[in-house]
């Protein structure tokens, strides 16, 4: 590897300060201590980021490291799209970083002149990235959701993101007016076979780009926690080698969906064939990095935004 010179290398310490103050919002004392550095040398590389221009409203200088495991990544699983966000050592959010990443490049296809369908699944991560888009005049372009919007107690799934779009970008939106879990596989079928149904499942099939976030299986993931699975049925399917799930659909850690009674009743979109779509998870931390590799080992996914720390994970795994 070529050694850094001395001007990237203060150029990427400025960049990782900038990043730990203005997204991360960490203090000076915290990101000297995270960085092993002086609180002086914490406080000129966050206004040299300033200087030179890195910091805008997202951090506008690649860190050398981030574009490394980038590269590595993509050509070990075969992408077409990856980000690789800093960590934040001291951090808890499971969505700061990463949810800014998701926003850029969902604009970025929102920018382009030509038409495109764009599906979107739903979470706390796609939450954080669409909150922080800019208002929009998109109506070339078409927006689907590939979950269900109704929870489990008949009320608006409060993780839904279509209607959060909807208030931001001015494009044709397409949702699923159906719960997220059916009550039985035969709900589910006799649901799809409505017109206005079966025309979103067609639209969300052709989704030029797809963004999803990637949950894991736990009794305290957000499937159980939202109520939509009792600990029970999490239990179970966990038993049955349950390693992660996208939009509902829970799959093992080779990344195969499992044939389950459970996925039976999920009323979601399936993902769109990765052959014509591009299909982006957004997820990062150490609870989601082993259903973030299964679903990447399963060609899930062919684009990854994460960060440094689980894209460590999924290429020393």
């Amino acid at each position: 590897m070529a050694k850094r010179s001395e001007t990237g290398g203060r150029l990427d310490d400025a960049a990782r300060a900038g990043w730990l103050y203005y997204v991360a919002g960490r203090t000076q004392d915290e990101i000297a201590s995270a960085m092993g550095i002086s609180r002086q040398s914490a406080q000129r590389l966050v206004s040299l980021a300033v200087a030179e221009r890195l910091i805008k409203v997202r951090l506008d200088h690649p860190i050398a490291a981030c574009l490394e495991k980038s590269e590595a990544l993509r050509e070990r699983f075969s992408l077409k799209y990856v980000e690789v966000v800093p960590s934040d050592p001291a951090g808890t959010s499971s969505t700061v970083g990463i949810a800014e990443a998701g926003a850029a490049e969902i604009e970025r296809w929102l920018r382009k002149t030509d038409p495109i369908v764009l599906a979107i699944g739903t979470g706390r991560t796609l939450k954080a990235a669409v909150d922080q888009l800019p208002p929009m005049e998109c109506p070339q372009h078409r927006i689907v959701s590939l979950t269900g919007n109704i929870g489990p107690d008949g009320s608006a799934a409060y993780y839904n993101v279509i209607f959060s779009m909807a208030d931001a970008i001015k494009a044709r939106h397409f949702p699923m007016p159906l719960p997220v879990l059916c009550s039985s596989a035969e709900e589910r079928e006799l649901l799809h076979d409505q017109s206005m149904v079966r025309s979103t499942l067609a639209l969300g099939a052709a989704a030029d780009v797809t963004f999803v976030g990637v949950g894991q299986l736990a009794e305290d993931a957000p499937l159980c926690v939202d109520g939509f699975l009792e600990v029970q049925e999490m239990r179970d399917l966990i038993a049955k080698g349950g390693a992660g799930e996208i939009c509902g659909w829970s799959f093992d850690r080779d990344g195969q969906i499992l044939d389950t009674p459970i996925n039976d009743r999920v009323a979601s979109v399936p993902l769109p064939p990765r052959e014509t779509s591009t299909v982006i998870g957004i997820a990062q931390g150490k609870q989601k990095s082993p259903a973030i590799l299964a679903a990447l080992r399963g060609g899930l996914l062919n684009g990854v935004i994460t960060d440094e720390a689980s894209a460590e994970y999924l290429l020393r795994n």
